[in-house]
């Protein structure tokens, strides 16, 4: 049983089958939970607050635990008896069938590690290939919902003064790992209307993502480069820590990201965000940041249902991609800079194994011990995960080129 999903008011599902019935079938087929459970609360507006918050927990419940749920009530099973032994078998719902409607059979106990975890096989492995005696852990944590974290804009305000702000709004924190990131620890806010948002004064950011950021060591002056810098999570970190004195250099290969990275800049107030359609090829820096396209396993907690989306089978490639972007990366180095590899994902063939290759194939470059808690450190790397530090699976590695090694 689910202690989470327990306490939730299931008795206001009753007589929603009718729409529960139609959004399960599409998202046991393929389309995004998140999009359908959007698009379900919008057509419906008139729900009371318990009818919108078991519609998003029933549809993005069966969405992850799917193949749990087949394997309680049978393959067969209807998408509303899918849901029924949910309510019945997870959250322990008293008359779980009557609220639906259906007819469930007697649950049959899980026994296997991915059917009680409700896994694909080829994640099942993967996991229980990197996790080994912590498989277990981890995969119960990817099935709980990640904490939201906030991070200070430290340009406009300390991490303390933000946590003040949002304690007298009713939202209470606590000190995530990084020196800018604040846990939410009481109920789950709506991010927008608090105080300080329209400002700019935080941003929604994993503590692990932080401290990615953090490793980048941004000191006032410098020049970076945020190589893969998407929507600018990361891009806007980094100008804070310049604290306006330096420029960061955003580049990203999709023109919307950045538009949306603009935006974002104008509303935090940073300055020295200097973003780029195309890289100059004569633009050196610092310090480079390669926070690398990846299977993304190190996020599944945030997509309920992102484990049944992913196709193995593309992350052949990804290797191959994030070499030619540290290669890319290096030529836009001075000598004596820092290069920051990282990813979220926790496949070595991604990790390990791009950045060894990497350092293998420049002796110009020393692997430099990653300045993070000694919690999250790994030999030399970050390793962050969300059973042992709350956060987000993430990786990351510190070169440096040596002062000697180019004019």
């Amino acid at each position: 049983m689910s202690a989470r999903l327990a306490v939730l008011p299931w008795r206001a599902v009753a007589g929603l089958g009718p729409v529960l019935e139609p959004a399960l079938v599409e998202i046991l087929a393929g389309v995004a939970a998140e999009r359908v459970v959007d698009r379900v609360l919008r057509q419906h507006r008139a729900f009371t607050a318990d009818q919108r918050l078991v519609t998003a927990e029933a549809l993005f419940g069966v969405g992850l635990w799917r193949r749990r749920l087949r394997c309680q009530v049978g393959a067969a099973a209807r998408p509303l008896q899918l849901l029924g032994s949910l309510m019945r078998d997870q959250a322990a719902v008293a008359g779980a069938e009557a609220l639906l409607g259906v007819a469930l059979p007697e649950a049959v106990s899980p026994q296997s590690f991915a059917d009680r975890h409700s896994l694909p096989d080829w994640l099942t492995e993967v996991i229980e290939l990197e996790l080994g005696t912590q498989a277990e852990a981890f995969a119960e944590a990817l099935s709980q919902p990640g904490p939201i974290c906030f991070r200070a804009n430290l340009a406009r305000v300390t991490r303390e003064a933000l946590a003040e702000r949002l304690l007298e709004a009713g939202v209470q924190t606590r000190p995530g790992l990084a020196c800018s990131s604040l846990v939410v620890t009481s109920t789950r806010p709506n991010v927008y209307g608090l105080p300080g948002w329209s400002e700019g004064l935080f941003e929604v950011q994993d503590d692990g993502s932080q401290l990615l950021g953090e490793l980048v060591g941004a000191q006032s002056g410098d020049e970076v480069l945020d190589l893969c810098a998407g929507a600018g999570g990361k891009t806007l970190q980094l100008a804070a820590l310049l604290q306006g004195r330096g420029r960061v250099h955003a580049f990203d290969v999709d023109p919307a990201r950045l538009e949306r990275l603009r935006r974002r800049a104008e509303r935090a107030h940073v300055d020295g965000v200097v973003v780029h359609a195309q890289l100059p090829a004569t633009l050196k820096v610092d310090r480079v940041l390669v926070d690398a396209p990846c299977s993304e396993l190190g996020a599944l907690r945030r997509g309920p249902d992102l484990r049944w989306r992913l196709h193995p089978g593309d992350f052949g490639a990804l290797p191959a991609l994030q070499r030619s972007l540290l290669e890319q990366a290096l030529k836009h180095l001075r000598p004596g800079g820092r290069l920051v590899y990282a990813t979220c994902t926790f496949r070595r063939e991604e990790n390990d194994q791009v950045a060894a290759a990497f350092a293998q194939a420049h002796p110009e470059l020393d692997l430099q011990k990653a300045q993070a808690p000694a919690a999250c450190l790994e030999g030399a790397t970050l390793r962050t995960w969300p059973h042992r530090h709350g956060c987000d699976a993430f990786y990351g590695a510190v070169f440096q080129l040596r002062s000697a090694s180019r004019s």
